[in-house]
């Protein structure tokens, strides 16, 4: 007991720290952007003075550079709720298509990697189930960085790949799923109240790759979370005592997000809306073939640049859906 609570006050300095961290890097950005728009000033002031049009080009790089940074600080402001600002755990599994479709989750896994490393997140894997012959069945990753779940929760749903299979020896089109949820990483407090007669525990021995010693002993932890019937699993630790902690993470986040969708519900019927909240509708197509185009089928945004966005560039689709979702809600 005494370890555990050192871990957890460890954990909660941790997050204080990164708060912190987050808010200054908030201000450093703002002072940043005054300063920039006072640079551009001056600039203008002086190149009317002198008339020296020379400084067009530094003046119109400037501002091009300037309207980044504000398109940035505005998609930071539209991350209002109440766990935006965290960490995400994603979860990816594959739908019915055997290889095809575990080899699209693999996909995903190496597209929402990239992301997180063009925004210097960091990623942990929580749990990996690999596929019978190639791919992935199922992975559950944590993204850990300031707002990582404000961006990620637009990217839940599934996602439709069409392209020639590489497993399909007549060479033939083949359309696949991939169903990806996304959990804000909720803290160890009051808000989530986990009573354990309503759990059960079950260790087994780990199904993935590793050393020694990670096959060996029954480390992986199973939860069932008997009221709900959510069940978590955690394998990828060394140590049973890691993963039932990381189980207890993603368990705490899948009983939160239970209760957001719920709250969501009774908001759109308050509201009168049709349309589904649903994570599993389809939000988003990847078509490799007969043509490249990713498009999302929620604001139809979209771009025939699918390799660019496979190696993680999707902040466009994420901003768009922010931007509209937004719009909605104040409409």
């Amino acid at each position: 007991m005494l370890t555990t609570g050192f871990w957890e006050v460890q954990d909660q300095a941790q997050r204080i720290v990164q708060r912190i961290a987050q808010l200054k890097d908030k201000v450093a950005l703002f002072q940043e952007l005054a300063m920039d728009f006072e640079d551009l000033e001056v600039l203008v002031e002086l190149g009317e003075e002198d008339n020296d049009e020379t400084v067009a080009t530094e003046i119109r790089e400037g501002i091009i550079s300037l309207s980044r940074k504000v398109a940035d600080l505005e998609l930071t402001v539209l991350l209002s709720g109440p766990y935006d600002r965290g960490n995400a755990i994603i979860s990816l599994h594959a739908g019915a298509g055997g290889t095809e479709a575990q080899d699209w989750v693999a996909m995903l896994v190496r597209m929402y990697t990239r992301w997180a490393e063009r925004h210097k997140f960091k990623i942990d894997v929580l749990d990996m189930l690999p596929g019978d012959e190639a791919g992935t069945k199922s992975a559950t990753l944590e993204v850990i960085g300031p707002n990582a779940y404000g961006y990620l929760r637009s990217e839940k749903g599934v996602h439709r790949l069409v392209r020639i299979s590489p497993f399909d020896a007549a060479g033939r089109r083949h359309t696949s799923f991939a169903s990806l949820d996304v959990l804000p990483e909720v803290e160890d407090d009051v808000d989530v109240k986990i009573n354990q007669e309503d759990l059960k525990i079950d260790t087994f021995r780990s199904s993935g790759a590793g050393g020694q010693h990670i096959n060996k002993t029954d480390s992986a932890v199973r939860i069932t979370h008997i009221p709900t019937g959510i069940v978590v699993t955690c394998q990828n630790e060394r140590s049973q005592f890691s993963n039932r902690l990381a189980a207890m993470k993603m368990l705490r986040a899948r009983l939160t997000d239970l209760e957001l969708r719920k709250k969501e519900a009774e908001l759109a019927a308050m509201r009168g809306d049709q349309q589904e909240i649903a994570w599993g509708s389809q939000i988003r197509s990847y078509v490799f073939h007969p043509y490249s185009l990713v498009k999302d089928h929620r604001t139809n945004e979209e771009t025939g640049n699918i390799n660019a966005v496979m190696d993680g560039e999707i902040d466009s689709f994420i901003a768009t859906y922010l931007k509209e979702k937004a719009r909605v809600q104040e409409g």
